[in-house]
């Protein structure tokens, strides 16, 4: 049995970057655990307790609806952070006051450095950070003092060294506050006095303790692999779990890019000796969304044949009881409020919020609390092959939600050539390893074009090239001027069916990175 590890405790405040702000924890090496205001203390109670960060949210801390949050926080004895909205709240709890700010202030900020030390160690004068908030503190709690300002937000940064006690109004956990994760990075080590300890070897050893704690000692799992870092690293970790009771089935469902099937069958059964059973499952798949043009109803339907896929392989497996699954944080933020917040539901993801309840297996779900950049880590950490360790996300519903309006076996096909065009060229030119993902859209729409003289009317392919650290935001990626000629002229001129390529140049927010 691991030792439990020194911790921080996230309370969740209803944000939409709860997680964010606990894989910047884990950046630093250390270990976090995040709660709901309702099980704050009852988590923080079987941690082995160094630390609290309140989190932000879309409340005002004055309002009826106000996240209930335990005062009781703030007598655990250890340093507590809040960030924006947990700032305002820990300020209002010990007799500050907060109200409406005059202006409000979103986006970049200048912040002036007024005390270089406890979490401005090392950061000195200006620097840019993200505010978004229509509150402020206007009164100090007693015994708080001023860190930083900006020019419209006086208390941007205020803090009562004694207690460690420290609050920012703006979000340091963004990519977009420039020194935010050294102002994190502060909180834990100068003021939580933590070593930074939890490495990639760690959380492998915990997962698979908890693994083991899950299945016991004769379950069995089914694992649906899909050949991409997530389930392929998620099936390592429960094979190192499990072993030979680890079950892998590979669902062709007709909506994998081009030779998906071939390279999954030779790397994990040739190569790594897993239990790979092929299912080819395709007209099942194509028969369900037949008609169907909603992108919710398509992810439904598709967790739905999924599910009944798995359900009856593993009839042939009587102890297999439970269903592994390559989930990863991003998915699940966007599809339920998974820490009992106010989190806004994006779209339902089909291992995550399209489940349905008839479902009868447990899950195993090793990757849910992770970032794609930490299941990388890991996956090297394990001895994945590189090329999957670094292979683009791909989406559990697959080319479904990259065909806007009807999926069918034909016009699956007109985008699996594109995308493959897309993928490939990018991945000649070596630009692959500066981007997050880089596929092939197809739209609803034909227009009007000329080929040989002659008149068409054809389907418009849209390109999706965007960089991102995380999945929670991304922006648009423009490639240069040749080789995006190169693949429109590749596109129009080998894929029958298409006579215009256009691109897509909408970041994230407001646009999600797939189109469905």
């Amino acid at each position: 049995m691991t030792t439990a590890p020194k911790a921080v405790l996230i309370v969740d405040l209803g944000t939409q970057y709860a997680q964010l702000i606990a894989r910047r924890v884990r950046e630093a090496s250390v270990y976090c655990e995040i709660a709901p205001p309702s099980r704050a203390l009852e988590v923080a109670a079987r941690l082995d307790l160094a630390g609290v960060i309140l989190s932000g949210g879309p409340a005002s801390v004055y309002a009826a609806d106000a996240p209930r949050v335990p005062a009781k926080l703030l007598e655990l004895g250890v340093p507590v952070l809040g960030i924006c909205y947990g700032m305002q709240w820990m300020c209002q709890t010990l007799g500050g006051h907060v109200q409406a700010a005059d202006k409000r202030e979103f986006g970049r900020t200048s912040l002036v450095i007024g005390r270089a030390e406890a979490l401005f160690t090392g950061i000195e004068g200006r620097t840019v950070v993200w505010m978004s908030h229509g509150d402020q503190v206007e009164r100090l709690p007693a015994g708080f003092e001023v860190y930083a300002s900006s020019d419209t937000c006086p208390f941007a940064a205020a803090g009562d060294a004694r207690r460690g006690f420290f609050g920012v109004q703006f979000h340091p956990e963004v990519t977009h506050s420039l020194r935010g994760f050294e102002m994190l990075q502060n909180f834990l080590v100068e003021v939580c006095k933590l070593a930074g300890d939890w490495k990639p070897a760690s959380i492998v050893e915990r997962e698979v303790e908890k693994i083991r704690a899950i299945v016991g000692n004769d379950g069995e799992v089914v694992l649906g692999l899909s050949g991409g870092v997530d389930s392929s690293v998620a099936a390592l970790l429960i094979h190192r779990a499990i072993g030979s009771r680890l079950h892998s089935i590979f669902v062709d469902n007709g909506l994998l890019r081009k030779n998906e099937r071939d390279v999954v069958e030779a790397t994990f059964k040739q190569h790594y000796h897993l239990d790979l059973t092929v299912v080819d499952a395709t007209d099942r798949f194509l028969t369900s969304l037949r008609g169907v043009t909603d992108p919710e109803q398509k992810r439904k339907l598709i967790g739905r044949d999924f599910v009944d896929v798995f359900k009856k392989e593993a009839l042939r497996f009587q102890r297999a009881h439970f269903l592994g699954q390559g989930t990863l944080y991003p998915d699940v933020i966007e599809s339920v409020a998974v820490h009992g917040g106010n989190t806004a539901v994006i779209k339902s993801h089909h291992n995550v919020g399209g489940l349905p309840k008839d479902l009868n297996m447990g899950l195993v779900e090793p990757l849910r609390e992770l970032f794609k950049d930490e299941v990388r880590a890991i996956g090297r950490y394990l001895g994945l092959d590189e090329r999957i360790v670094n292979r683009q996300p791909f989406p559990g519903p697959g080319l479904a939600v990259r065909i806007l309006g009807e999926v069918t076996a034909e016009r699956c096909a007109l985008l699996r050539e594109a995308d493959h065009i897309v993928t490939s060229e990018i991945e000649a030119a070596g630009k692959h390893t500066e981007l997050w993902q880089y596929f092939a859209v197809l739209l609803p729409v034909k227009s009007v074009g000329v080929m040989g003289d002659a008149r068409t009317y054809e389907s418009c392919c849209a390109i999706r090239v965007v960089s991102s650290t995380d999945g929670m935001t991304a922006d648009w990626a423009l490639l240069d001027h040749e080789l995006l000629s190169r693949i429109s002229n590749r596109i129009i001129n080998e894929v029958r069916g298409f006579n215009r390529v256009v691109l897509d140049i909408s970041s994230k927010p407001p646009a999600t990175i797939e189109w469905e």
